[in-house]
């Protein structure tokens, strides 16, 4: 280390305390890379890699971004998957006496993002913590950048799909996890093949009760049980305790900026499983992951970034109780009704900034002038933007209106102290308002008008004097003095302190003189200086809003949010519909609400679908592929969804019994990667629907066991169909279940609630046509070969296949799998275990059992239910 230069050995004390972080060291208008740092950047960022000389042998490999554009090069980095060390300079280096004081200010991780350029508008960045002990989870899902946390607390025989269920629905682009959920292979192997996030691991220490209670403490007082909602003997405490301490570790200031705790349980949000949220399209297509062709997309008639974010939530978290869904129902057909106000509510949302981030990076003092100046605009909106919503005369819209503060004294404050005309950023001064401050008007003055300046004292100072020829100059050697010619040196003041002697005269200065000098030689310094203190006293004032415009922001989200689901209902002719708690779906020329948009222009056919769990359980419907049968399930589980999180919904008429969850089992893809086939994905998915469903959920089912042989996919289908049909031994809630098995079709009659539907196809010779009609009854036919032709099968193979078909028919018998008497065959039920096995089972100490004394153990077992079994 003696041989270094000292700023080489400085960077590698900080680097030595942040070696999993990508060092941006700053040195003058560059953020600088060193050694491995630099080879990374550069191959990441494609910079030119070059050396520094550092007193080793050979130079440092070294790489920079200015330091005013750097934001776009860590976006980069932080994407790639790295994190980012800002070390900044933290003296002027004019000033410095020897090497430049330097300080790791931030550091960026993938989770803790609040630039603006770096974040998505429309969509939070939460950062997750999990703290996962046994069948008990506590999970916190922040977003740094608006300050809101979500809490809740899981308790579970099964945790682990109870977690991935959460962590689906916040999709964290960082994860916290304390040592012991390393231990639940079924959570990490998830979020390592699924989720594109960092992983932290927190260790066990962090988790003492002192340091929790001390952390939960300081943030947010000593009453922070009754103030967030977070259980004093909860694991939640310990996974938002870390969350603490890891962003006080990265982020250095700001973190109080964390302090809208919202608790919620799983039991207020309908339940959506990965593959569900997958299935429906809700905020992603399955194939490009891309926005268009979302239910997100349809909805999305949103004015402001923070009424996009809250959208994004609605869709993921719909509502199962139904007086808060007809609140929000209430207020979407006020502003549906009233044209008029809803156009001019809509007119000044368009002018609302984004309170929420903006507010952040005001607590983190990053905010750019031209931000804060944009937030002041915003208050000037507020009055008519909360007048708006009162003249809808909605109790709904008027409860909203009365949340949103108007905000005026910090509307005058950032009016009076920022210059309209202010720059984006604070390193050239021209930010604070003329008016504000009389020294910086003062030294603006001076230093844009220094002649000017001058001169008037030179005025004055000759009048004062009688001296007419009195002259002020300036030179390197003494600065700024009076120079007085020898005729009137009689009249030259006591005051004036002799400076040199010419042969025409004296130079004299004085104490007026050498302030002036001090504040013209200093004032542009001094200017940015005092306007950098200034305005970070501005932002502290905001600061100290926080509670009042975090609330504001959260009404006028809202309020975004219901006028733009009004505007897609009144676009595209929706209906209210009719949310109780019955058990109803009864939907009247239903559509698609996506599929409808992106045939614009071309009739979409609506269909009718009654379902409920008693008259009509299970729909079965049969009919050709391409028909259409995916399309009306997946129309009635987004209707449904859509209901839930208070919009208006694509049919004529809509009654909709709150459903607690949607399941959808709706096409597979090989996971060979995992080792598994289409036929045990689909298998798996089925297992999962079969154990969490209730009574109120809502089942969707396609084309079950169509991977196996068709006797065993058949078998299974039917079992299923049975299973979730029957209130006393299944489930008996609501589903619609597409196959291709005909025979299932004997179902209705023998099954009570099941009802068999197909899709009307029109048929010419050898020709059909699809009418997308969802008809009574089973379909006549599957019409295979009909839909290859449709699909580009070459004709000669078409042909081929009527002839086979055709011989098929002929000579086979009836097929067999009809003819079997279902009703006969004898309920399956597995013989009861041995009370003695029983008992040997519960006294064996698993955990000091040696292998020889498992097979022994398992040998004596297989003896006694032998026994038990042929007596």
């Amino acid at each position: 280390m003696a041989e270094l230069s000292p700023m080489m050995q400085q960077y590698l004390e900080i680097k030595k305390q942040h070696k999993d972080e990508i060092l941006f060291y700053r040195i003058g208008d560059f953020y600088e890379m060193f050694f491995d740092d630099a080879l990374t950047a550069s191959r990441e960022l494609d910079l030119t890699l070059t050396g520094k000389q550092c007193g080793l042998e050979e130079r440092a490999p070294m790489c920079g971004v200015p330091f005013h554009s750097y934001e776009g090069y860590v976006a980069r980095l932080i994407s790639k998957g790295y994190k980012v060390a800002i070390c900044e300079q933290m003296e002027d280096p004019a000033k410095a006496k020897g090497l430049v004081k330097r300080d790791i200010i931030r550091v960026v991780t993938p989770g803790t993002v609040i630039e603006s350029s770096m974040l998505q508008d429309d969509k939070n960045n939460y950062i997750a913590s999990i703290f996962l002990k046994g069948g008990a989870a506590g999970l916190c899902f922040a977003d740094v950048s608006t300050g809101t946390a979500h809490i809740t607390e899981l308790k579970r025989e099964k945790i682990a799909p109870a977690v991935i269920a959460e962590l689906c629905r916040y999709h964290p682009s960082e994860v916290l996890m304390n040592p012991g959920l390393l231990d639940c292979r079924e959570i990490t192997a998830y979020i390592k093949k699924n989720m594109n996030c960092a992983v932290e691991l927190v260790e066990e220490e962090r988790y003492a009760p002192g340091l929790v209670a001390i952390s939960l403490e300081n943030q947010f007082g000593r009453d922070w049980a009754a103030k967030t909602g977070i259980a004093e003997d909860g694991l939640v405490r310990l996974a938002m305790a870390a969350l603490l301490e890891y962003l006080h570790d990265t982020q250095i200031k700001g973190v109080e900026r964390l302090k809208t705790v919202i608790t919620y349980n799983e039991a207020q949000f309908m339940s959506l499983s990965p593959v569900t949220r997958a299935n429906l399209e809700l905020t992603e297509t399955l194939r490009g992951r891309e926005k268009r062709g979302t239910l997100l997309w349809v909805l999305d008639k949103t004015s402001t970034a923070m009424g996009k974010r809250m959208l994004r939530s609605w869709i993921e978290q719909p509502l199962i109780s139904s007086a808060a869904i007809n609140r929000r129902l209430n207020a979407v057909e006020s502003l549906v009704n009233q044209t008029m106000q809803r156009g001019d509510l809509i007119e000044q949302l368009h002018y609302i900034a984004d309170l929420e981030r903006l507010m952040t990076r005001a607590v983190y003092g990053s905010a750019t002038p031209k931000e804060i100046y944009t937030m002041a605009q915003t208050c000037e909106r507020l009055p008519e933007l909360r007048a708006q919503a009162e003249s809808c005369g909605c109790p709904e819209l008027t409860a909203l209106a009365g949340q949103i503060d108007l905000l005026d004294d910090v509307k005058t404050a950032i009016l009076a102290a920022i210059d309209p005309d202010a720059p984006s950023t604070l390193k050239d001064g021209g930010v604070i308002a003329k008016g504000y401050h009389p020294e910086v008007d003062e030294l603006r003055s001076i230093r844009d008008n220094t002649k000017g300046v001058l001169a008037q004292l030179e005025t004055r100072l000759r009048q004062e004097t009688g001296i007419p020829k009195l002259k002020i100059g300036y030179n390197h050697v003494f600065g700024y003095y009076i120079e007085v010619s020898n005729s009137y040196q009689s009249m030259v003041p006591e005051t004036y302190i002799r400076k040199q002697t010419l042969t025409s005269g004296e130079r004299y200065i004085t104490q007026e003189l050498k302030e002036l000098e001090s504040k013209i030689l200093g004032a542009h310094e001094r200017l940015i200086a005092l306007e950098h203190r200034l305005f970070s006293e501005l932002l502290e004032t905001i600061g100290g809003q926080l509670d009042r415009i975090q609330r504001t922001a959260n009404a006028v989200a809202e309020l975004d949010v219901l006028a733009a689901l009004a505007q897609v209902a009144a676009e595209n002719n929706y209906c209210r519909p009719v949310v109780d708690d019955s058990d109803e779906l009864a939907i009247t020329e239903g559509r698609h609400p996506v599929v409808e948009q992106m045939l614009k222009g071309s009739l979409f056919v609506p269909n009718d679908t009654k379902l409920n769990c008693t008259t009509d359980r299970c729909l079965i419907i049969t009919g050709p592929n391409m028909a259409g049968k995916s399309t009306y399930m997946r129309q009635n589980a987004l209707i449904a969804l859509m209901a839930q999180i208070g919009s208006f919904v694509p049919a004529t008429s809509c009654h909709v019994g709150v459903v607690d969850a949607i399941f959808t089992r709706i096409g597979a893809s090989d996971d060979l990667a995992a080792g598994q086939s289409t036929f045990m994905v689909e298998m798996t998915e089925v297992a999962e629907i079969l154990k969490n469903a209730t009574p109120k959920s809502l089942v969707v089912l396609d084309e079950i066991g169509r991977g196996t042989s068709t006797f065993d996919g058949m078998s299974i289908a039917r079992a299923v169909v049975e299973h979730i049909s029957d209130p006393a031994k299944g489930l008996g809630c609501k589903t619609l279940f597409a196959t291709h098995y005909h025979e299932l079709t004997d179902l209705e009659g023998s099954i009570e609630g099941v009802k068999n539907y197909n899709i009307a196809v029109k048929k010419r010779g050898e020709d059909i046509t699809f009418l997308r009609r969802i008809i009574r009854g089973p379909a006549d036919d599957s019409y295979g070969i009909e839909v290859a032709k449709l699909a580009g099968l070459p004709g000669t193979v078409t042909r081929r296949a009527h002839e086979v078909l055709r011989t098929l028919e002929a000579s086979a018998p009836k097929n067999k799998v009809e003819q079997m008497d279902f009703d006969a065959l004898q309920e399956y039920s597995s013989p009861a275990v041995p009370s003695e096995m029983m008992e040997k089972l519960e006294a064996l100490d698993v955990e000091t059992l040696t292998p020889i004394e498992a097979l022994n153990f398992l040998y004596e077992l297989k003896k006694t239910l032998s026994g038990s079994l042929n007596g």
